[in-house]
Parts: structure tokens; sequence; C-alpha cells
């Protein structure tokens, strides 16, 4: 069935343009990273994983600490290096602007009251659907963003897959990055967290918790955005394994 989506509002545009922007500074910056972590290790010289390490090391490089490493290759590191901590200081800046929007935009606001989402997913949702009724419900959502499992019939019985990946990717990843660092919080705090979540993550592997739970935040971002509810924690939709 053809969905035809209700043109946006400038404002919507003008976020979603930041969000453009950042996808591509995020990329960037992670080619830069590897790239400098790969040319370093050629030396024998490792950089710990994680882009916070990476960008410390680049900033002690630019600094003038660079490892011992030929002439030639540390001029080439240098500047890559800044070129990387360049690309991370524009991304600060457009944090910085997505975040004022996200404070001035009633929605965004009470889409940020949901566990898990942040200002850039919030941001990013706020931006992206323009009139959230036009689905009929928070399963229909989830499935617009892909994270609804495929559905096998075989001998009679219907067995459930793995997710479509349909429809928006960049949405569908910050909720599923959101969710990612739930469920850390979780793991380290388990005593303050939803007992459902921590059911679920004893009966079901991280990877498919989740997904699990990116699904039902979709449902309960349709539900405050199709609906005009605020987030309340004692009510939301099942968690679907």
């Amino acid at each position: 069935m053809m969905r035809f989506v209700p043109a946006k509002w400038p404002e919507q545009q003008a976020a979603l343009s930041m969000h453009r922007a950042r996808d591509l500074l995020v990329k960037q910056r992670t080619q830069l990273v590897n790239m400098v972590r790969a040319l370093l290790a050629e030396f024998g010289i490792n950089i710990p994983q994680g882009v916070r390490l990476a960008l410390e090391m680049a900033r002690k490089i630019v600094d003038g600490e660079a490892p011992a490493v030929p002439s030639e290759a540390a001029r080439v590191v240098g500047r890559l290096s800044q070129q990387a901590l360049d690309t991370h200081a524009q991304l600060r800046k457009i944090d910085l602007d997505l975040l004022a929007w996200q404070r001035a935009n009633d929605m965004a606001r009470r889409l940020m009251s949901i566990p898990g989402i942040g200002p850039i997913g919030a941001t990013a949702l706020a931006a992206s659907v323009t009139d959230a009724s036009q689905f009929r419900s928070g399963r229909e959502f989830a499935a617009w963003l892909g994270l609804t499992p495929r559905q096998h019939s075989s001998g009679g019985k219907e067995r459930l897959g793995r997710i479509t990946k349909m429809g928006d990717k960049y949405l569908r990843t910050l909720l599923v990055v959101g969710m990612t660092s739930l469920i850390k919080g979780v793991r380290r705090k388990p005593e303050t967290a939803d007992p459902r979540l921590v059911a679920l993550l004893a009966r079901k592997p991280t990877r498919v918790a989740t997904v699990a739970m990116a699904n039902q935040t979709a449902r309960v971002v349709w539900a405050i955005m199709a609906r005009g509810e605020t987030y309340r924690a004692g009510h939301q939709p099942r968690l679907a394994a």
C-alpha cells in the first residue's frame, strides 16, 4: 500500500538538515579516526578502541606529543588528527543546536521523557514524523521503522524471524542505539530499573532484547505523537520479545 507523507514544516526541515549534516560528520570522524589508528598500527602503536580515546590521542599528536614514527608519517598523522578534531568540534556545535531545538519544541520535549530517547532521537523523530495519525496503530508505526519481525508460515504454524529493516534506517538506528544505552544502565543498576526490562534481559540475548525494546519504544512514541499523550512509566505496551 502506498503511503503519502505529509509535507514537513520549515522548522522540521531545518532540524532534519542538522541531522543530515551530523550524520555525515559522524561518518567522517569515524573514517579519520580509523585511518589514524590504522597508520599508527603499521608502526606497532595501538590506540585503544573508542572514539574518546582516539580523540585524546589525536589531541596529543596535534600538541606535539606524536609517537615515535618517521617524520613523513608523523606529518600525515598530524594532519588527519587535526581534521578529526575539527570534525568533532563541528559535531559538538550541531549537537548544541539540536539541544536548543529540542528544548523549544513541545513534541521533542515530550519524546525526550521516554527512557532511552535523548535529544538526538527526540529531535529526529519530531522532525521526521509530520502526522503520526496517518498510522493506525503503534505496531504499524514500528513496522514503518522496520522494527517488526518477519512472519514465516510452515505447516500451519507462524514463526517470527528477524526484523524487516524496512523504512527509515536513521530513525531505526537511533532507537536501537538508545535502547543499547538503556540496557547498559539496567546492567549497571538493575535494582533501580524496570523489573520487566531486567526479566527480559534474563531470558533473551542482549541483541534480541535491544530490538524488542526498540519496537516497544516505537509504539510509545506513536502514542505520544498521535494522541498528544505524555510518557507514563506504568502505562507502556507489553515488551515484545
